[in-house]
């Protein structure tokens, strides 16, 4: 899964972008949903949040409220994130979420919910998976996905393709 700060940022570049969000505190929280649980194959429709099916979330839910958008977004960039940026998997990731949270955080202006911030870290060193770079690239191109486009195209192959983590 990205980090928080990831999905934060995201769905804030999204907000900054678009302007079909009614409720946008309620969009953070959906977008932060998933990953506050403790069976996240549950929360992603899926094996793990690398094997996320959107299918099956857009079977049991519409994108008609701002909770579910924001969860949306939340499994589309778990998807792209695992299946298009990454090359490799590696649990060093998580150190790497650890080491560019502060500066995504200054890059995004982003003040954390209430309900992550006893789960985000920050520490010094050098990143062997993410780049700041990447997480960046990350964040500005999944904001400027249509979500009811994605909605309507999501039995395409595209979204229900799943590389090797």
């Amino acid at each position: 899964m990205p980090g928080y700060v990831i999905h934060i940022a995201t769905a804030k570049e999204y907000l900054r972008k678009h302007k079909n969000i009614e409720d946008e505190e309620e969009f953070i929280k959906g977008t932060i949903f998933p990953d506050c649980t403790t069976n996240k194959s549950t929360t992603h429709y899926g094996k793990s949040s690398g094997f996320t099916n959107i299918n099956k979330f857009l079977e049991k839910n519409q994108i008609n409220n701002s909770f579910n958008k924001g969860y949306f977004l939340h499994l589309i960039t778990d998807y792209l994130f695992y299946n298009y940026y990454l090359d490799k998997f590696s649990k060093d990731i998580y150190n790497d979420y650890d080491i560019i949270n502060k500066r995504l955080m200054e890059k995004y202006d982003i003040n954390l919910p209430f309900e992550v911030k006893d789960k985000v870290f920050f520490k010094e060193g050098k990143t062997k998976i993410l780049s700041y770079e990447l997480a960046c690239k990350v964040i500005d191109e999944i904001s400027n996905y249509n979500l009811e486009a994605i909605a309507k195209e999501s039995k395409e192959e595209k979204w229900n393709t799943y590389k090797n983590i």
